[in-house]
């Protein structure tokens, strides 16, 4: 006989293949992504230039992975979207020889010779001797070029990957849905500072989480309680989990929406030392509520409202 506990995981399992199923033959990943026949795939352009490595953690946080072009087909395609939407000439895409000196390899470990590789004249050349990442120009060429200048770059998510969340009704299937709160959150178990958790959740579609009563912070402190912490290995702030409330302009404590935290329905402090530069707002594993200061590293978390889905698109994201 199998387990209950097995069965349950096979049933979650079934459903998330069925919904997932289903989600594929509408065709849609996220509102911020294009779908395009040709390739199967949903694309973004990031018009924000960013570092090679953080355009690639901008990608994954979003559910998808830095765009390579695998054949010549899809390069003509992406080449010709984003040269009707951006005045770069160049944007990054998913390959680097960051692994192995001059040996250059796609975010997904494929040999540049298994995909499109047509190099510009003279290329690569490791000009200066520190270009292990890759862009691709207008035409279509592939130039070397160093990983810390920032580019535009263009974020790809297969339609064969497509996975959704019927629970919460999005693709992030990480998330947890509560049936008492009629919202969905993920308790994120790699310390960031609070901006970086803020752009986080961001890029997840959702928002970094506000305690609106009693029951939710009820439900928090479960959260906290259930979280295996104790396998993070790395330093951060014990005690404390940052949420979406902030005095960082030094007007007063506000949510990451602007509502004012006094009036929301739950401000029920914890005792508390500091000073006036602790400008960013947390929550004590007991449920409540905490500054500190936004440059410490700490656990947080994320919430998404299926119904309102509240989320914004930022101007930038910290690293």
């Amino acid at each position: 006989m199998i387990p209950n506990k097995i069965l349950h995981i096979l049933l979650i399992t079934e459903l998330i293949l069925h919904y997932s199923s289903g989600q594929r033959d509408k065709k849609f990943f996220r509102k911020d992504y294009k779908y395009l026949e040709d390739t199967e795939s949903f694309y973004k352009i990031h018009v924000i230039a960013r570092s090679w490595q953080a355009a690639r953690d901008t990608c994954k946080l979003e559910g998808a992975s830095l765009f390579y072009p695998a054949d010549e087909g899809e390069a003509n395609t992406i080449t010709k979207m984003w040269t009707n939407d951006l005045i770069s000439v160049q944007i990054f895409i998913g390959i680097s020889s960051l692994l192995g000196n001059r040996v250059f390899v796609t975010i997904d470990g494929l040999s540049i010779s298994d995909v499109y590789h047509k190099w510009l004249k003279g290329e690569p050349n490791n000009l200066g001797g520190n270009e292990n990442c890759v862009v691709i120009k207008r035409d279509g060429s592939l130039n070397d070029c160093s990983c810390s200048l920032p580019h535009n770059f263009i974020c790809k998510k297969t339609l064969a990957s497509l996975e959704w969340n019927s629970a919460c009704n999005f693709p992030n299937t990480d998330y947890t849905y509560s049936e008492t709160l009629n919202r969905c959150y993920k308790f994120h178990l790699t310390p960031k500072n609070w901006n970086e958790a803020y752009a986080t959740c961001i890029a997840e579609q959702s928002f970094l989480a506000v305690i609106e009563n009693q029951a939710e912070a009820d439900y928090f402190v479960k959260l906290i309680r259930e979280a295996p912490k104790h396998t993070v290995q790395v330093n951060y702030s014990r005690g404390t989990v940052f949420l979406g409330f902030h005095n960082i302009d030094g007007e007063y404590w506000k949510t990451v929406n602007g509502a004012a935290l006094e009036g929301i329905g739950y401000s029920k402090w914890g005792y508390f030392y500091g000073d006036d530069n602790e400008k960013c707002g947390s929550m004590f594993y007991n449920g409540e509520l905490n500054k500190m200061g936004c440059h410490h590293k700490s656990f947080f978390i994320c919430e998404y409202d299926k119904f309102t889905n509240m989320t914004i698109e930022p101007n930038e994201i910290v690293y």
